[in-house]
């Protein structure tokens, strides 16, 4: 089964990229690369290595019901996570740091999990609020009046979607009546079961939010990662020379992560490339910078943080054949990559 999830996104990553490389001039493309200016990255990466910083604030607001363990402390697993998803199928990271959170602090893996699917579903929404707040930059709706009224009507499910999300958090008992009631009502039980997990794994994830301080928390972090990480976008546009406007590479940055929701190869490729090269282009940069551009920024969100990944895994004497017993875990949600 496993190798067959391999192939699949294999398959799907290559489609992708077929599809994201459609009239690029690869000679234009090489000369994009090679006049880039290196000396942004810098700047870039030590962003985003900020916001992993963050993010590891934000998994121990989550954790703190279950129990409370200091960011620095998870900071390396949240390291080795990344690594795993970028080297291994199936979005194995999210399962090898439940793994390590068990093994290091006596952390229930499907407890752990289920705060993994919190944040997932807090960046989603974000990935979506950014997606919506960059499409204002996009000459088509500039050009477009009537696009406005499309946008507002996305806005609009958007706030509604967001509204659910703190009725699951805040009524747990209620959503676990309902989803019982509906599912057991309605499917058969090989449907049925896999759901409901599902929604008891996200009704004990939300324990970190039923705090108005908790949730505070949770969503200043997750805020606050995206909008960096979108700050590392601008500094690899910068290093070609493209002045865009912020809310323009948000739109990148949010097509580009909701395209990793769909399954690929390892290290989101092909499929984080899509979305980015669609991003930029409906900005209205060029079909080869705007590869050239998306190729260096997905290489520098994967080598830093796998290279480092790598070193925090020996440190804590992990070896490959753990990621064995971590193949045989329940399958972790698909999510927004970075």
């Amino acid at each position: 089964m496993r190798r067959r999830l391999i192939w699949l996104g294999t398959f799907i990553s290559l489609v992708f990229l077929y599809i994201a490389l459609q009239g690029i001039d690869f000679q234009e493309f090489l000369r994009d690369l090679q006049q880039a200016n290196p000396l942004w990255l810098v700047p870039g990466v030590s962003v985003y290595f900020l916001t992993v910083g963050v993010r590891a604030w934000r998994w121990s607001v989550l954790l703190s019901p279950l129990k409370p363990i200091p960011a620095q402390r998870i900071f390396p697993l949240v390291v080795i996570g990344y690594m795993g998803n970028n080297i291994y199928p199936a979005r194995i990271g999210e399962l090898l740091r439940a793994y390590l959170l068990r093994r290091n602090e006596g952390v229930p893996i499907p407890s752990s999990l289920a705060t993994v699917l919190i944040e997932r579903v807090m960046d989603g929404l974000t990935m979506l609020g950014f997606v919506l707040i960059g499409l204002s930059a996009t000459p088509l709706l500039q050009a477009e009046p009537r696009a406005g009224q499309a946008l507002l009507l996305a806005g609009g499910v958007f706030v509604a979607t967001s509204g659910v999300f703190l009725w699951l958090a805040f009524a747990p008992e209620q959503v676990n009546r309902l989803a019982h009631r509906a599912l057991g009502r309605w499917l058969p039980s090989r449907l049925r079961d896999p759901l409901l997990g599902v929604v008891e794994r996200f009704v004990q994830g939300a324990g970190g939010l039923r705090s108005r301080a908790g949730l505070a928390r949770a969503i200043l972090a997750t805020l606050v990662v995206w909008l960096l990480e979108t700050l590392k976008y601008a500094c690899v546009a910068l290093a070609f020379d493209l002045f865009l406007p912020f809310n323009g590479l948000m739109l990148v940055n949010g097509l580009s992560n909701l395209f990793t929701v769909i399954p690929g190869a390892p290290g989101a490729v092909g499929t984080f490339d899509a979305g980015g090269i669609l991003g930029m282009r409906a900005l209205g940069v060029g079909e080869s910078l705007s590869a050239a551009y998306v190729l260096v920024l997905h290489v520098t969100l994967w080598l830093p943080v796998t290279a480092l990944g790598l070193l925090l895994m020996l440190r804590e004497g992990l070896r490959w054949s753990d990621l064995r017993r971590v193949e045989a875990l329940p399958a972790a949600p698909q999510t927004p990559a970075k």
